[in-house]
């Protein structure tokens, strides 16, 4: 069976970068909520709109189309030879019952690809759509080349995710295939989920007009702490896991990923799992804030940069619905050696 073929990965991102200490909603916080807001290590982040607090709805989905033919014309494939699109579908949907996944393909004409969206999970959407990437191209049944799409905007005009996060705007594209060149090699991958967490974080949306639309964590202890030794025992348990069954030993490994929240979160990460996370995701983090699943393709192309063929990269997932995901890669020679 041919080897599963991660990358090229493209990404786009809006002209506009604005400091976290200029977001119009820090004025509206109480002083610790801003001093908190002000520690994450976000510096900046990219906003779509024309001003912080509007919403890039119509960005979005042209931001998605741009990092979708970049991808496909860095990977030489013309959007009639693709076999499968997977569209990791943004914070909130510009419109309900309507088909953001259609729409896409149609826009690319990728008119012979099955196609459809792949969400619900949070962060860890984008490591449900690697699984099944990588199931229809394990499955015999003629798939040879798989499209994931993603894109990011805030779906309120409030960027700071208490007690989390900021959340930036951006796009990405990565195809997966059978053989043939590519940034990676994926291994293995797992993905879990735990429902008692499912509406943790949430934004009532269906009687408030968009202007009052605001994320909120219904249990900010629960998420704090609860979710937190959670996440680190599952996290452990599948890295323990994933890494053993492929031969690996942690001080192998030649970089660990993970999403871009906070340098805290970073912090207790290292100090939880005894793993070194990759500077490149404080890099991101500090320049676009938290991206969702976009985070997981910015870091990967950041640190393919830095990574010599043959490096084992463990790439880590969590996401507060909850959910968490664990992936080994390995990083191969790619035709072009200059950052994509």
């Amino acid at each position: 069976m041919a080897p599963i073929v991660l990358g090229p990965v493209a990404t786009v991102f809006p002209d506009t970068a604005v400091r976290v200490a200029d977001l119009p909603e820090l004025a509206e916080l109480p002083q610790a909520r801003r001093a908190h807001a002000l520690s994450l290590g976000v510096e900046t982040v990219r906003c779509a709109g024309s001003t912080p607090d509007e919403p890039g709805e119509e960005w979005e989905h042209e931001a998605s189309v741009r990092a979708a033919e970049l991808a496909l014309a860095r990977a030489d494939l013309a959007p009639g030879e693709l076999d499968a699109l997977l569209v990791v579908g943004g914070r909130a949907p510009r419109y309900l019952l309507a088909s953001e996944s259609t729409r896409l393909q149609h826009r690319l004409g990728a008119d012979r690809a099955f196609v459809t969206g792949v969400g619900d999970l949070g962060c860890v959407s984008i490591s449900a759509a690697f699984t099944l990437a990588a199931s229809l191209l394990r499955g015999g049944a003629g798939f040879r080349t798989v499209l994931v799409v993603a894109a990011a905007t805030a779906p309120t005009r409030f960027r700071y995710r208490a007690p989390m996060t900021v959340l930036g705007d951006g796009a990405a594209a990565v195809l997966l295939r059978e053989g043939g060149p590519g940034r990676y090699r994926l291994l293995d991958q797992q993905v879990r989920s735990d429902g008692r967490y499912a509406e943790l974080f949430r934004i009532d949306y269906r009687d408030l007009p968009r202007a009052q639309w605001r994320e909120t964590c219904a249990d900010e202890a629960t998420y704090s702490f609860r979710l937190a030794v959670e996440s680190r025992k599952r996290l452990a348990a599948m890295s323990a896991d994933l890494l053993s069954r492929n031969g690996i030993h942690p001080r192998d490994l030649g970089s660990v990923l993970m999403q871009n929240l906070s340098a805290g979160a970073f912090a207790f990460w290292e100090e939880a799992l005894d793993m070194r996370i990759d500077p490149v995701c404080r890099e991101a983090l500090t320049a676009y804030g938290h991206l969702g699943s976009l985070d997981m393709l910015v870091n990967l192309e950041l640190a393919a940069r830095h990574r010599a063929p043959g490096d084992h990269v463990l790439l880590l997932n969590s996401s507060p619905v909850a959910a968490w995901s664990t992936a080994l890669l390995r990083r191969i020679p790619a035709p072009d050696r200059t950052a994509l």
